[in-house]
Order: structure tokens, then sequence, then C-alpha cells
């Protein structure tokens, strides 16, 4: 049986956080947002929940850059990558102008860290380093010349070559997460498994794998569309100096509010541009059989069924919703 745990969190804590240190000491984020593959990803409603989660640990200091979409004017858009220690992608577009691929591929070479979260991985499909730098990814045409799959087998990775599609999911559903990695300074401390909220489970993802650990696996269930196969949901890349925290998790903001993912994205993105991790796993972190929410997130969600003023009690999750993609 899986139980629901929600954490409320006082905000007035939340405000103070960022000024727990002085801001030339806190590290520069850009959270990079703009397109997402047709309706599915609301990067408009989970990007100021991706700034909060990270900028209430008093570590960040986040700035949103908003991309035009592909095939928009890009001639005034000019990201100082380097004024930043690390990017977090939100950004799911087809094609970038080369200039800009390349500053981002020399940004990252050179020791810039990125992180990418869920549909990022779409991105990009026929940008070779970009493709390296995610590890794997999904959609767009992606496919078996994208690279192999890569899941887990009798607890080893595989890298499959055989042919078809790039990318696939169920509906929106829990999902126990298996630790891979447990002395990543990420993974650290985490239990060895743990469920995440209602999210969508990415299957079928392809791409070079190279520089790859993954730190951690979810079962995709063939009874919900799956693969049957345990299959990468976060992953480390090396590219060049630069450190890249990729999670395939974080679908709505009804999945952005499970502790789990929060914690990991804080620390993913800490390692990301720094190499450490100081964060310590909060006590409210979900175990093999408890889905833990943040109800402060959960209620930024614009379609929050009991309403942003609803009295404080159990939340009641989006239904599952069909394969969208």
């Amino acid at each position: 049986m899986i139980r629901l745990v929600i954490t409320a969190v006082w905000s007035a804590l939340l405000m103070l956080a960022p000024f727990a240190r002085a801001a030339s000491d806190l590290i520069q984020v850009m959270l990079l947002d703009g397109q997402s593959a047709g309706t599915y990803h609301a990067w408009q409603v989970t990007t100021p929940v991706l700034k909060r989660e990270l900028e209430e640990t008093g570590l960040f200091n986040v700035s949103v850059v908003t991309a035009p979409p592909s095939g928009g004017d890009f001639s005034n858009f000019k990201p100082a990558f380097t004024r930043f220690q690390v990017v977090v992608s939100n950004y799911d577009a087809p094609a970038w102008p080369e200039e800009l691929q390349s500053q981002l591929e020399e940004y990252a070479r050179n020791g810039g860290g990125l992180v990418i979260v869920h549909a990022a991985d779409n991105a990009f499909p026929d940008w070779p380093a970009y493709n390296r730098m995610i590890g794997i990814g999904g959609w767009r045409g992606r496919s078996e010349k994208s690279g192999p799959l890569w899941y887990f087998k009798d607890g080893n990775p595989v890298s499959d070559t055989s042919a078809g599609a790039a990318g696939s999911h169920g509906a929106r559903l829990p999902f126990l997460v298996t630790t891979r990695a447990s002395a990543h300074p990420i993974m650290k401390g985490l239990p060895p498994l743990w469920m995440h909220a209602p999210d969508e489970l990415y299957a079928t993802l392809r791409g070079p794998g190279k520089n790859m650990t993954v730190l951690a696996t979810a079962h995709s269930d063939p009874k919900n569309h799956g693969t049957d196969r345990d299959e990468p949901a976060m992953l480390v890349v090396q590219y060049g100096k630069g450190r890249v925290f990729h999670t395939t998790m974080g679908h709505d903001v009804a999945a952005l509010s499970c502790v789990g993912f929060i914690t990991t994205l804080q620390r993913g993105t800490e390692w990301a541009a720094t190499g450490k991790v100081t964060q310590k796993v909060p006590s409210t972190f979900p175990t093999a059989n408890t889905v833990s929410y943040r109800s402060d997130i959960f209620r930024m969600d614009p379609g929050f069924i009991n309403g942003p003023a609803a009295a404080p009690g159990p939340l009641v999750p989006k239904p599952p919703q069909s394969p969208d993609k």
C-alpha cells in the first residue's frame, strides 16, 4: 500500500532562506525556458516552481532566461552563459542557431554545469554535442541513429542497439525509484528505494551514453504502456570539464511537488555547479511505500483541484491521464 505524506512549509522561512548568504556567495543559476513540444509541458507554470525550489535552499540566485522558439528571432538573444555556474534547462526546442550551439558547448566543455529537467531531454535531436551532454534523450525523431537504448537488466546497465523510435511513457502514476549509485554525492544518504509522485516515467531513451553514470532507475510497468525494463530516471554525464545532472522526472507541478524530486533537483544543481553536495536529505523524504508531497508547492499549480485558497488538508492529485506524446 502506498501512503501519502503532506509536508507543510512556512512560507516566511522560505522567503528568508536566500538571505542566509551574501549575494556574492550564491551559486549563479540560469534557468532556461521558452519552448516546449506542443502544449504538453507548460514551462510558464513549471519555471516559477523550479525557481522557488532552488532559491529556497539559500544556495542559489536564479535568473530566468526565456529563449525564442526555434525559427524565431534570435538576433537579440545573447545569453551570457559564462556569468553562471550552472544552466538549468526547462526548454524543449528542435533547433538553435549554430553560433548559440557553439556557445553552450564551449561553456559546458570549459566547466559550466548543466541540469536537464524532464522534457529538456527531448530537445535538439540533431545537435550531436547536446546529445553527448545529456547522455540520452527521446522523441523529436530520435531513433537507433541517435544511439543505443539504455536501461538496466539484472542490476547492470545495458546498451541495446535494437532499431526503433526513442521516447515513450505511460499514464502519470506514482512509481518506485531505485538508487543505482549510492556513493555519488547527489545520492548519498538517499534510501535505496523511494516512491515518486504521479509523473511520466520516461522509457526507450536513446543516446551516446558517453561518460554517463545512471544514478537511479524506475521500472516501466507493462500494465501502464511500459517496457517491463528498469529505465534511467536520473543520471550524470561528464562533458569536458563540465558536469551534467539529468532527471527525467518533473512533468508538471504535481510531480515537481514531490519531496524526492525537489531534493534531487536541489542536490543535483549544486553538484553540477560545484562538484559537491552540502545539503542534507530532509526527514520528509519519501520511503519505499510513501509518496511525500510539499503542499506549498502543490498549490502553485493553477489547476490544483481544491483551489489555491483551500484549507490545509489531504491533497488530491490530478487523475492519471493518458499518454500525451
